[in-house]
């Protein structure tokens, strides 16, 4: 009989809540790993993974756990709270590269309350249609927000980083979009998620080309930046720090 694995997100925001029971192994481990990004991709100020009801038949599947952890580090740098873990699976989390340094809770009922005490962070969230009107839109946004956290060094360049990634969805996704701001640690992240699964490409136009060189400018005044990938779509993120780049 196949193994089952099911993984019901309880909730999304402030802090996550993901319930993963059934059983992980390597048939079920690429369904963990979709799931936990799942979660991760809504920027949660923590993700709390609850695995009282997990049986791990085989604890080289955690190896994409793993690899999800490390993959999300950079953004959105969420912190995960593994709960209700018992000795096999927090022996096996700590065998998996990128995982040993992953907090463990008893519970996710006290993890929950203690994670609900934190200062929610400063973010903008906005739900865009694909319409050219939405550049307009996303720029506004941005230099509001910046104005607001007294960061009027990153509004130019943010509100046209910005107006390059609402713009790529505008032209390809073709699908509704979430844009997020978020201001914290003296950083600016912004990321807009679509419903389209196709890559954005970093094209070389020439001189005389009209378009494509909408990532090469994001490449160019971002800090960093990437795609997370996610079951309906994907997230492209960028992030800017003081005096970069």
């Amino acid at each position: 009989m196949p193994s089952q694995l099911v993984c019901r997100p309880e909730r999304d925001l402030p802090v996550a809540v993901l319930t993963v029971s059934g059983t992980l192994d390597q048939l079920t481990g690429d369904a963990l790993g979709v799931a936990v990004r799942r979660s991760l991709a809504v920027q949660p100020v923590k993700l709390l993974l609850d695995v009282s009801r997990l049986t791990v038949s085989d604890p080289v599947a955690f190896g994409t756990f793993g690899s999800v952890v490390c993959q999300t580090a950079e953004f959105p740098n969420v912190p995960i709270v593994v709960c209700g873990a018992g000795p096999d699976i927090s022996e096996a989390l700590a065998a998996v590269p990128g995982c040993a340094d992953v907090e463990m809770a008893r519970d996710c009922a006290t993890a929950l309350a203690e994670a609900d005490r934190q200062p929610a962070p400063e973010r903008v969230r906005a739900r865009l249609r694909p319409v050219p009107e939405a550049c307009r839109q996303v720029r506004q946004l941005v230099d509001q927000a910046c104005a607001r956290w007294h960061h009027s060094e990153f509004a130019a360049t943010a509100a046209l980083i910005a107006t390059e990634l609402v713009a790529n969805v505008v032209r390809h996704a073709h699908t509704t979009m979430e844009f997020t701001l978020n201001h914290g640690d003296g950083r600016v992240t912004m990321a807009v998620r679509d419903g389209s699964r196709r890559m954005p490409e970093t094209l070389d136009p020439g001189y005389a080309d009209a378009g494509g060189r909408g990532l090469r400018l994001v490449n160019e005044l971002s800090a960093a930046w990437g795609v997370l990938p996610v079951s309906d779509g994907k997230v492209v993120w960028t992030r800017l720090v003081p005096g970069l780049p």
